[in-house]
């Protein structure tokens, strides 16, 4: 794979300049942090000009997660001069221009009602790391993978820390090459929690391209004159203003702006003046899904009820991720809200209900979601569960399944299959993973990332670059203060005894590493701060290793 050309230090300067800023704390941090240990591993390293001294096969843990702390953030701002600027949520500005030089135009505005020529086709995301390409690492080196030997006698004994309690399986594959390195019942299936986005993210992308928009539509029936609102099952479709505060996403992470109720309403409006239609009755469509709503835990403040229509994802507060209280009924919400909305344009409405826009609707006005590959990042930085079962059931659209949890299950693991996955003892029960009976081994989280690594499928790639950055964004934001910051990039996973870890790293050689670790208490006692501190000491050694 041809290394992406480097674009312009000075076209790079304001962003890194920026991200300079950003990280600043973080550093400061860090040194204060690894104190004396890091002064006595940086005093103990040559200088980079000279031959590398042999090394001991292994050394002390401390020394792999101190030394990730120096190495890592070394390994971080090389990376960063080498491949370009930052965006505000992690990315390389880079990788999306790597990308549209690349990419065939795929995916389709499905259902929008849009020329094909009035929307450029946007990009997915390009590889997270030159080290991708299999010629070297990320800053250009061309060392060989770690040693299995040295590797196990590093990530063994963080492994068997007893806070990770009865049962625990782990894996580490190099990406370039897919080789195993590490293996504790790899192919073991355990709980995964909210790993499971990974597996939901590389079917969705698999099965509807990288390109693909979600298009929620306000169309007029010729006979009956009736507004019917239809849902396209955009789980991002938001009624918030556009200076709407901080919690609504930026635009460098939504990689535009989201699909909106009000524009929608406003396009409506503008069409039934034209008519001159001021007053009319107003339904709302959400057939496209099937089956239950409720996810199998029920009503819970992860999650709001799943269907068609949704605005803001039902939360009843400000927020845009996390855990909220949500509305019993998110379509009447949705609905209502755009019957405000079209008030405000002028046009009077029916108290809204259900119904179903037949074929011979006449499309108003239409909003369509930023690309799946867009949703795909944010689901995973965020660990949304409202866009991941939004996902599964268009994955189950695509694929011939009914859009509920049942078919957005199965379809996940169709698609899987299709692209030569370990699936073994694999189970899906929703997309998610919330459910306590989903089930996937260590070896097939490793195997996706891996899979989306792959030169071969670059549609793939947002399953790499939507993984939260350790320190800086999403679920990670906040660990790894003190070693391995912007070099693990990884999807947690947590349910009550239940924590996991999956993602990425690049070892202290440059090489680009997938690792999966998942641990099961039975009694569910362990302290959860404490099961997490042991999983980041394992990935943090795993980034400071050279392991020879």
């Amino acid at each position: 794979m041809v290394v992406p050309e480097l674009r312009p230090w000075r076209a790079a300067r304001p962003q890194v300049v920026r991200l300079a800023n950003a990280v600043r704390p973080r550093l400061a941090r860090a040194v204060t942090a690894a104190g004396p240990r890091v002064a006595r591993v940086t005093k103990a390293l040559r200088p980079a000009h000279l031959p590398r001294l042999p090394r001991p096969r292994t050394l002390r843990t401390w020394q792999y997660t101190a030394g990730a702390a120096t190495a890592g953030l070394a390994l971080t701002a090389g990376v960063v001069t080498a491949a370009g600027p930052w965006d505000a949520n992690g990315q390389r500005t880079a990788e999306r221009d790597r990308a549209a030089a690349l990419e065939r135009a795929g995916g389709a505005d499905h259902g929008s009602g849009t020329a094909a020529a009035a929307r450029r086709p946007a990009p997915s995301a390009a590889p997270v790391l030159t080290g991708l390409g299999g010629t070297g690492g990320a800053v250009g080196t061309k060392r060989a993978a770690p040693d299995e030997k040295a590797l196990t006698d590093v990530l063994r004994p963080l492994l068997d820390d007893p806070a990770l309690g009865d049962t625990r399986a782990a894996a580490v594959v190099d990406v370039a090459t897919g080789e195993r390195l590490y293996d504790t019942d790899a192919g073991k299936a355990l709980t995964p929690a909210s790993t499971t986005k990974i597996a939901t993210a590389v079917a969705a992308l698999s099965a509807l391209g990288p390109d693909h928009r979600l298009t929620t539509r306000a169309v007029l029936e010729p006979d009956t004159g009736e507004l019917v609102l239809v849902g396209g099952g955009d789980p991002t479709l938001t009624a918030r203003p556009e200076d709407g505060g901080t919690s609504r996403p930026s635009e460098a992470e939504s990689g535009g702006n989201w699909a909106s109720l009000r524009v929608l309403a406003t396009g409506t409006a503008e069409a039934l003046r034209k008519r001159g239609i001021h007053k009319i009755t107003l339904s709302y469509d959400t057939t496209l899904y099937t089956g239950p709503v409720l996810h199998p835990i029920g009503h819970d403040e992860n999650i709001a009820p799943v269907v068609a229509l949704t605005a803001d994802e039902g939360r009843t507060d400000d927020s845009a991720s996390g855990t909220a209280i949500r509305v019993s009924d998110p379509a009447a919400d949705a609905t209502a809200k755009f019957a405000a909305f079209l008030k405000d344009a002028g046009i009077t409405t029916t108290s809204p209900g259900p119904s179903k826009a037949t074929t011979r609707a006449e499309t108003l006005a239409t909003v369509s979601s930023p690309p799946l590959s867009t949703l795909v990042e944010r689901m995973l930085t965020q660990s949304d569960n409202d866009i991941a079962e939004a996902l599964a059931r268009h994955t189950a659209i695509a694929s011939g399944e009914p859009a509920s949890f049942d078919g957005g299950a199965k379809a996940i693991a169709t698609q899987l299959r299709k692209l030569g996955l370990p699936m073994s003892g694999a189970v899906f029960q929703d997309g998610s993973g919330l459910d306590r009976d989903d089930r996937l081994s260590a070896g097939l989280l490793t195997a996706l990332l891996v899979k989306a690594g792959d030169p071969a499928h670059p549609g793939l790639r947002p399953a790499l670059t939507g993984l939260p950055v350790a320190g800086f964004t999403g679920t990670l934001s906040t660990r790894y203060a003190d070693g391995a910051s912007g070099v693990v990039r990884a999807k947690t996973g947590s349910l009550s005894g239940v924590n996991t870890l999956a993602g990425t790293v690049v070892d202290r050689d440059g090489r680009l590493l997938a690792f999966a670790f998942l641990a099961f208490d039975a009694t569910q006692s362990r302290n959860t701060d404490e099961v997490r501190a042991a999983l980041d000491r394992a990935a943090t050694a795993l980034a400071g290793c050279g392991c020879r």
